[in-house]
C-alpha cells in the first residue's frame, strides 16, 4: 500500500495534467469575454462545484453506471468529444448575443456545459477518476490522499477561472481575441482527438 504523499503527489499530477487550471482559466475567459464579474463569479463557483460533486460520484459509481447501462468508456469519449467541439466552434465563430440595457451581453447558464461537463470533468477527467478509484484498496482511510488530491487541483481551477478575466484584462484586446480563437482552435483538436480515440477503441 502506498504512503499518503505517494499517492497524493501522483493523483495531484495526474489531474492537474488532465484538467489543466491554467489552459482551463483561458478558455474560461474566452466564453465569458463580454460577462459581468457577477456573472462570471457565479459561473466559477457553480462550475467547480458540478464538476467535483461529478467526479467523486463517477469515482464511487462511474464504472457500475456505465455497466449497467451498456455503454463502453470508448462510447462516451466518443460522446464527450462531440460536445468540446461544439463549445469550441462557438468560440471560434463568436456569435452575437443579447444586449442588457447597460450592453453587456447576455449569456445563459454555462456552468454545467460546456464547464462542467465536458471541459473539467470531461471524458479523460472521468476515465481517471474511474481507473484511480479502482486501484484503492478498500481499507479505511485509503480514499484520503486520493481525495485531498482531487479538492487541490479543483481548489487551483476555481482560482484560476476567479482570476482569469484580470489577467487577460492586462494582456490587452488584441491578444486576448487572438487567445480565444487560438484555443477554440486547440479545444477543436482536442475534441476531435478524443472522438479518434474511441473510434479506434471501439474498432479494436
Amino acid at each position: 500500500m502506498e504512503s499518503f504523499p505517494d499517492t497524493f503527489l501522483k493523483a495531484f499530477i495526474a489531474y492537474f495534467v488532465i484538467i489543466d487550471p491554467v489552459g482551463m482559466a483561458l478558455i474560461f475567459n474566452g466564453l465569458t469575454a463580454d460577462q459581468s464579474e457577477f456573472y462570471c463569479r457565479k459561473m466559477a463557483f457553480r462550475a467547480v462545484f458540478f464538476s467535483v460533486a461529478l467526479v467523486i460520484l463517477f469515482g464511487f459509481w462511474g464504472s457500475d453506471l456505465l455497466t449497467v447501462f451498456g455503454i463502453q468508456m470508448d462510447s462516451f469519449r466518443i460522446a464527450g468529444g462531440l460536445l468540446i467541439f461544439y463549445a469550441a466552434f462557438g468560440m471560434i465563430t463568436q456569435p452575437d448575443h443579447a444586449e442588457d440595457k447597460n450592453g453587456n451581453h447576455l449569456m445563459g447558464d454555462i456552468s454545467v456545459f460546456p464547464l462542467s461537463i465536458p471541459l473539467i470533468a470531461g471524458p479523460g477527467c472521468l476515465t481517471l477518476t474511474v481507473l484511480l478509484f479502482s486501484r484503492v484498496p478498500e481499507a479505511a482511510g485509503s480514499l484520503l490522499p486520493l481525495l485531498a488530491a482531487i479538492m487541490s487541483v479543483f481548489l487551483l481551477t476555481l482560482t484560476g477561472l476567479l482570476f482569469s478575466k484580470w489577467v487577460v484584462r492586462t494582456v490587452g484586446d488584441t491578444l486576448n481575441n487572438l487567445f480565444k480563437r487560438l484555443l477554440g482552435i486547440l479545444l477543436a483538436s482536442l475534441a476531435v482527438q478524443f472522438i479518434a480515440d474511441g473510434v479506434r477503441g471501439l474498432m479494436l
